[in-house]
């Protein structure tokens, strides 16, 4: 009688037995996952801004201003997909070596021309 109720467009979805996702597993070569892998953190990236020269006068300017007041800045990066946050003073630019160096209450560290988005000053 089941094989007629099979026959007869009634299948009995208790009886099949399915792999699930098993079966594709086997299809998925090393290779393959690392691409995977690689696509998807690719697309968790922020892409780079793409600043004018007005927006570089703007993170200029606010450069000198805090240097010549002596006021904290904070200054945002973009460095390989994430932006950066980085709290304090200005205390040298290095045009030759396209640096700018901060100190804020326990260090003193540098930063990439290059890599600044934008400048803002904290009062």
């Amino acid at each position: 009688m089941d094989n007629l109720d099979e026959t007869m467009g009634r299948l009995d979805l208790s009886k099949v037995q399915d792999r699930g996702s098993k079966k594709w597993v086997a299809m998925m070569l090393p290779e393959h996952v690392k691409l995977l892998r690689e696509y998807i953190e690719d697309q968790k990236k922020a892409p780079r801004p793409d600043l004018d020269e007005w927006d570089l006068d703007i993170i200029q300017e606010n450069i000198q201003l805090a240097m010549k007041r002596n006021v904290e800045v904070e200054i945002k990066t973009w460095r390989n997909g994430a932006y950066y946050s980085h709290l304090g003073k200005v205390t040298w630019v290095d045009i030759n070596r396209r640096k700018i160096e901060m100190e804020d209450i326990l260090t003193s560290f540098a930063l990439q021309l290059d890599e600044i988005v934008d400048v803002t000053i904290l009062l």
